[in-house]
Protein backbone atom coordinates (compact mmCIF):
# COMPACT_ATOMS: atom_id res chain seq x y z
CA UNK A 1 0.00 0.00 0.00
CA UNK A 2 0.85 3.31 -0.75
CA UNK A 3 1.05 6.44 1.82
CA UNK A 4 1.20 10.11 0.76
CA UNK A 5 3.04 12.31 3.43
CA UNK A 6 1.83 15.75 1.84
CA UNK A 7 3.07 18.23 4.34
CA UNK A 8 5.97 16.37 6.29
CA UNK A 9 6.97 14.67 9.36
CA UNK A 10 9.27 13.75 11.32
CA UNK A 11 11.97 11.07 10.21
CA UNK A 12 10.14 9.03 12.60
CA UNK A 13 7.14 8.69 11.57
CA UNK A 14 8.40 7.95 8.07
CA UNK A 15 10.54 5.12 9.22
CA UNK A 16 7.59 3.61 11.31
CA UNK A 17 5.86 3.48 7.82
CA UNK A 18 8.51 2.20 5.91
CA UNK A 19 8.74 -0.62 8.76
CA UNK A 20 5.13 -1.65 8.55
CA UNK A 21 5.95 -2.64 4.75
CA UNK A 22 4.71 0.62 3.56
CA UNK A 23 5.62 2.64 0.40
CA UNK A 24 6.18 6.00 1.14
CA UNK A 25 5.92 9.18 -0.91
CA UNK A 26 6.82 12.23 1.09
CA UNK A 27 6.55 15.49 -1.33
CA UNK A 28 4.35 18.79 -0.98
CA UNK A 29 1.69 18.95 -3.90
CA UNK A 30 -0.29 22.02 -5.12
CA UNK A 31 -4.16 21.44 -4.47
CA UNK A 32 -3.87 21.08 -8.35
CA UNK A 33 -1.04 18.42 -8.06
CA UNK A 34 -2.82 16.78 -5.36
CA UNK A 35 -6.14 15.74 -7.39
CA UNK A 36 -4.49 14.15 -9.74
CA UNK A 37 -2.31 11.88 -7.81
CA UNK A 38 -4.43 11.07 -4.89
CA UNK A 39 -5.82 7.98 -6.95
CA UNK A 40 -2.82 6.30 -6.45
CA UNK A 41 -2.58 6.39 -2.48
CA UNK A 42 -3.84 4.06 0.27
CA UNK A 43 -3.67 6.89 2.86
CA UNK A 44 -2.97 10.43 2.90
CA UNK A 45 -0.75 12.16 6.06
CA UNK A 46 -1.19 15.74 6.40
CA UNK A 47 -0.38 19.16 8.92
CA UNK A 48 -2.23 22.15 8.30
CA UNK A 49 -1.40 23.22 4.51
CA UNK A 50 -3.23 20.23 2.65
CA UNK A 51 -6.71 20.71 2.58
CA UNK A 52 -8.66 17.39 1.87
CA UNK A 53 -11.94 18.42 0.51
CA UNK A 54 -15.14 16.67 -0.75
CA UNK A 55 -13.54 16.44 -4.03
CA UNK A 56 -9.66 15.37 -2.96
CA UNK A 57 -11.95 12.51 -1.25
CA UNK A 58 -14.32 11.71 -4.10
CA UNK A 59 -11.47 11.36 -6.49
CA UNK A 60 -9.04 9.25 -3.71
CA UNK A 61 -10.95 5.85 -4.50
CA UNK A 62 -8.42 4.00 -2.95
CA UNK A 63 -8.12 5.94 0.60
CA UNK A 64 -8.63 4.09 3.54
CA UNK A 65 -7.43 6.46 6.17
CA UNK A 66 -6.93 10.13 6.63
CA UNK A 67 -4.70 11.69 9.12
CA UNK A 68 -3.63 14.84 10.34
CA UNK A 69 -0.35 15.35 12.39
CA UNK A 70 -1.83 17.73 14.83
CA UNK A 71 -5.05 18.61 16.69
CA UNK A 72 -7.47 20.22 14.55
CA UNK A 73 -9.03 19.10 11.75
CA UNK A 74 -10.22 22.23 9.76
CA UNK A 75 -8.64 21.61 6.73
CA UNK A 76 -9.90 17.86 6.71
CA UNK A 77 -13.84 17.36 5.55
CA UNK A 78 -14.48 14.76 8.49
CA UNK A 79 -17.83 14.22 8.01
CA UNK A 80 -18.00 13.38 4.40
CA UNK A 81 -14.87 11.25 4.83
CA UNK A 82 -16.38 9.41 7.49
CA UNK A 83 -19.73 9.03 5.38
CA UNK A 84 -17.43 7.66 3.04
CA UNK A 85 -16.32 5.08 5.75
CA UNK A 86 -12.76 6.42 5.48
CA UNK A 87 -11.54 6.97 9.17
CA UNK A 88 -9.62 10.63 10.28
CA UNK A 89 -7.08 10.58 12.35
CA UNK A 90 -5.02 12.85 14.56
CA UNK A 91 -2.72 13.38 17.58
CA UNK A 92 -4.70 15.68 20.20
CA UNK A 93 -2.27 15.13 23.00
CA UNK A 94 0.88 14.72 21.19
CA UNK A 95 1.79 18.58 21.18
CA UNK A 96 -0.12 19.19 24.36
CA UNK A 97 2.85 19.95 26.51
CA UNK A 98 4.40 22.64 23.76
CA UNK A 99 0.84 24.69 23.35
CA UNK A 100 0.35 24.76 26.94
CA UNK A 101 3.93 25.98 27.86
CA UNK A 102 3.30 28.74 24.75
CA UNK A 103 0.57 29.91 26.74
CA UNK A 104 2.22 30.06 29.86
CA UNK A 105 4.71 32.31 28.17
CA UNK A 106 2.61 34.37 26.55
CA UNK A 107 1.46 34.89 30.18
CA UNK A 108 4.57 35.70 31.42
CA UNK A 109 5.47 38.02 28.48
CA UNK A 110 2.34 40.26 28.90
CA UNK A 111 2.68 40.66 32.52
CA UNK A 112 6.44 41.16 32.67
CA UNK A 113 6.42 43.29 29.01
CA UNK A 114 8.97 40.75 27.79
CA UNK A 115 7.43 41.44 24.02
CA UNK A 116 8.11 44.97 23.96
CA UNK A 117 11.11 46.06 26.17
CA UNK A 118 13.25 43.57 24.36
CA UNK A 119 12.72 45.67 21.14
CA UNK A 120 12.99 48.78 23.01
CA UNK A 121 16.08 47.89 24.47
CA UNK A 122 17.88 46.97 21.61
CA UNK A 123 17.59 50.21 20.45
CA UNK A 124 19.87 51.11 23.14
CA UNK A 125 16.65 52.65 25.26
CA UNK A 126 16.42 51.87 29.25
CA UNK A 127 12.39 51.86 29.67
CA UNK A 128 12.78 50.93 33.63
CA UNK A 129 10.43 53.42 34.80
CA UNK A 130 7.59 52.18 31.69
CA UNK A 131 7.34 48.58 32.80
CA UNK A 132 7.87 48.88 36.00
CA UNK A 133 4.47 48.22 37.24
CA UNK A 134 4.57 44.03 36.29
CA UNK A 135 1.70 42.08 37.70
CA UNK A 136 2.49 38.02 39.35
CA UNK A 137 0.32 35.38 38.03
CA UNK A 138 0.51 33.87 41.25
CA UNK A 139 -2.79 34.24 43.57
CA UNK A 140 -4.39 35.22 40.11
CA UNK A 141 -7.38 33.33 38.56
CA UNK A 142 -7.25 31.42 35.16
CA UNK A 143 -9.70 30.45 33.16
CA UNK A 144 -9.69 28.10 30.68
CA UNK A 145 -12.10 27.05 28.31
CA UNK A 146 -11.63 23.65 26.97
CA UNK A 147 -10.36 21.47 29.58
CA UNK A 148 -9.09 18.50 27.10
CA UNK A 149 -5.30 17.97 26.54
CA UNK A 150 -4.28 20.92 26.52
CA UNK A 151 -6.17 22.93 28.48
CA UNK A 152 -5.70 20.27 31.30
CA UNK A 153 -1.46 20.72 30.81
CA UNK A 154 -2.24 24.46 31.16
CA UNK A 155 -4.10 24.13 34.00
CA UNK A 156 -0.73 21.82 35.65
CA UNK A 157 1.30 24.62 35.14
CA UNK A 158 -1.09 27.42 36.46
CA UNK A 159 -1.37 25.47 39.48
CA UNK A 160 2.62 24.97 40.19
CA UNK A 161 2.34 28.73 39.84
CA UNK A 162 0.53 29.50 42.37
CA UNK A 163 -3.06 30.29 40.59
CA UNK A 164 -6.33 29.60 40.87
CA UNK A 165 -7.63 27.57 38.40
CA UNK A 166 -11.18 27.55 36.79
CA UNK A 167 -12.30 26.03 33.99
CA UNK A 168 -15.66 25.39 31.45
CA UNK A 169 -15.94 22.68 29.07
CA UNK A 170 -19.68 21.45 27.88
CA UNK A 171 -17.91 17.99 27.56
CA UNK A 172 -16.46 17.55 30.86
CA UNK A 173 -18.13 16.94 34.45
CA UNK A 174 -15.31 15.78 36.32
CA UNK A 175 -11.38 16.29 36.77
CA UNK A 176 -9.05 14.90 38.81
CA UNK A 177 -7.19 17.93 38.68
CA UNK A 178 -7.74 20.75 41.61
CA UNK A 179 -9.76 23.09 39.01
CA UNK A 180 -13.35 24.42 39.77
CA UNK A 181 -15.47 23.30 37.03
CA UNK A 182 -18.18 26.16 36.50
CA UNK A 183 -20.29 27.50 34.22
CA UNK A 184 -19.03 29.68 31.04
CA UNK A 185 -20.73 33.05 32.49
CA UNK A 186 -18.55 32.09 35.74
CA UNK A 187 -15.26 32.06 33.85
CA UNK A 188 -15.54 34.71 31.96
CA UNK A 189 -16.83 37.30 35.27
CA UNK A 190 -14.27 35.61 37.98
CA UNK A 191 -10.91 34.88 35.49
CA UNK A 192 -7.90 37.76 35.85
CA UNK A 193 -7.01 35.15 33.11
CA UNK A 194 -8.64 33.42 30.21
CA UNK A 195 -6.89 31.09 27.95
CA UNK A 196 -9.04 29.36 24.95
CA UNK A 197 -8.14 25.37 24.23
CA UNK A 198 -11.50 25.27 22.05
CA UNK A 199 -12.40 24.12 18.36
CA UNK A 200 -13.56 26.67 16.00
CA UNK A 201 -17.12 25.70 15.61
CA UNK A 202 -17.57 27.03 11.70
CA UNK A 203 -21.39 27.51 12.42
CA UNK A 204 -21.63 29.48 15.19
CA UNK A 205 -18.11 31.86 14.30
CA UNK A 206 -15.88 33.20 17.20
CA UNK A 207 -16.65 32.01 20.66
CA UNK A 208 -15.57 35.50 21.77
CA UNK A 209 -17.24 38.10 20.90
CA UNK A 210 -18.20 42.36 22.39
CA UNK A 211 -20.63 40.35 24.15
CA UNK A 212 -18.24 37.88 25.92
CA UNK A 213 -15.22 41.02 26.65
CA UNK A 214 -18.67 42.89 28.39
CA UNK A 215 -18.77 40.12 30.62
CA UNK A 216 -15.08 39.59 31.29
CA UNK A 217 -13.08 41.56 34.41
CA UNK A 218 -11.58 45.17 33.51
CA UNK A 219 -8.03 44.32 32.47
CA UNK A 220 -8.31 40.41 31.60
CA UNK A 221 -5.08 39.27 30.16
CA UNK A 222 -6.62 36.87 26.73
CA UNK A 223 -4.75 34.21 25.41
CA UNK A 224 -5.52 31.96 22.07
CA UNK A 225 -3.66 29.22 21.67
CA UNK A 226 -6.37 27.37 20.02
CA UNK A 227 -7.65 28.26 16.86
CA UNK A 228 -8.12 31.39 14.76
CA UNK A 229 -11.48 32.59 14.25
CA UNK A 230 -12.23 31.36 17.97
CA UNK A 231 -11.74 34.98 19.07
CA UNK A 232 -13.40 38.37 17.03
CA UNK A 233 -10.19 40.36 16.28
CA UNK A 234 -12.01 43.46 15.41
CA UNK A 235 -14.09 43.29 18.59
CA UNK A 236 -10.45 41.60 20.84
CA UNK A 237 -8.79 45.19 19.08
CA UNK A 238 -11.86 47.24 20.25
CA UNK A 239 -11.09 45.58 23.86
CA UNK A 240 -7.55 46.58 24.05
CA UNK A 241 -8.38 50.47 23.02
CA UNK A 242 -10.96 51.28 25.92
CA UNK A 243 -8.49 48.83 28.16
CA UNK A 244 -10.88 46.13 29.03
CA UNK A 245 -8.64 43.60 28.07
CA UNK A 246 -4.82 45.19 29.72
CA UNK A 247 -3.10 42.26 27.38
CA UNK A 248 -3.78 39.76 24.44
CA UNK A 249 -1.04 36.37 23.47
CA UNK A 250 -2.33 35.15 20.08
CA UNK A 251 -0.73 32.37 18.23
CA UNK A 252 -3.29 31.83 15.81
CA UNK A 253 -5.16 34.42 13.73
CA UNK A 254 -8.48 34.54 11.15
CA UNK A 255 -6.15 34.57 8.19
CA UNK A 256 -2.08 32.75 8.46
CA UNK A 257 -0.25 34.26 7.09
CA UNK A 258 -1.66 36.76 8.67
CA UNK A 259 -2.16 40.36 6.51
CA UNK A 260 -2.07 44.08 6.20
CA UNK A 261 -5.84 44.14 7.88
CA UNK A 262 -4.54 42.44 11.10
CA UNK A 263 -1.64 45.11 10.96
CA UNK A 264 -3.50 47.20 13.85
CA UNK A 265 -4.12 44.63 16.44
CA UNK A 266 -0.57 43.12 15.64
CA UNK A 267 1.14 46.56 16.35
CA UNK A 268 -1.04 47.22 19.45
CA UNK A 269 1.85 47.17 22.60
CA UNK A 270 -0.44 44.84 24.59
CA UNK A 271 -0.10 42.09 22.13
CA UNK A 272 2.22 39.47 22.25
CA UNK A 273 2.07 37.36 19.00
CA UNK A 274 3.71 34.36 17.67
CA UNK A 275 3.47 32.80 14.24
CA UNK A 276 1.09 29.39 14.63
CA UNK A 277 3.94 27.70 16.89
CA UNK A 278 1.91 26.23 19.86
CA UNK A 279 3.03 22.94 18.62
CA UNK A 280 6.29 23.71 17.03
CA UNK A 281 8.75 22.44 19.10
CA UNK A 282 11.30 19.19 18.56
CA UNK A 283 9.90 17.20 21.11
CA UNK A 284 6.20 17.43 20.18
CA UNK A 285 7.41 17.15 16.78
CA UNK A 286 8.99 13.57 17.36
CA UNK A 287 5.64 12.76 19.32
CA UNK A 288 3.37 13.64 16.33
CA UNK A 289 5.39 11.60 13.85
CA UNK A 290 5.41 9.30 15.99
CA UNK A 291 1.80 8.75 17.00
CA UNK A 292 0.42 9.68 13.88
CA UNK A 293 2.47 6.69 11.90
CA UNK A 294 1.30 4.46 14.43
CA UNK A 295 -2.06 5.25 13.89
CA UNK A 296 -2.00 4.97 10.11
CA UNK A 297 -0.29 1.32 10.35
CA UNK A 298 -2.72 0.41 12.82
CA UNK A 299 -6.11 1.87 10.32
CA UNK A 300 -4.48 0.52 6.97
CA UNK A 301 -3.38 -3.10 8.81
CA UNK A 302 -6.94 -3.26 11.12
Amino acid sequence: MKILISDGIEDIGKKILLNAGFEVVDKKLSPEELLQQIPEYDAIIVRSATKVTKEVIDIGTKLKAIARGGVGLDNIDVAYAKSKGIPVLNTPGASAISVAELAIAHMFALCRFLHVSTSEMRNLKWPKKEYSKGIELTGKTLGIFGIGSIGKEVAKRAIGLGMNVIAYDPFVTTTDLNVKLTTQDEVLKQSDFISLHIPLDKKVGAAITKKEFDMMKNGVVLINCARGGVVSETDLLEALKSGKVAGAGIDVFVNEPTTESQKELLNHPNVSATPHIGASTNEAQERVGEEIATKVVNALKS
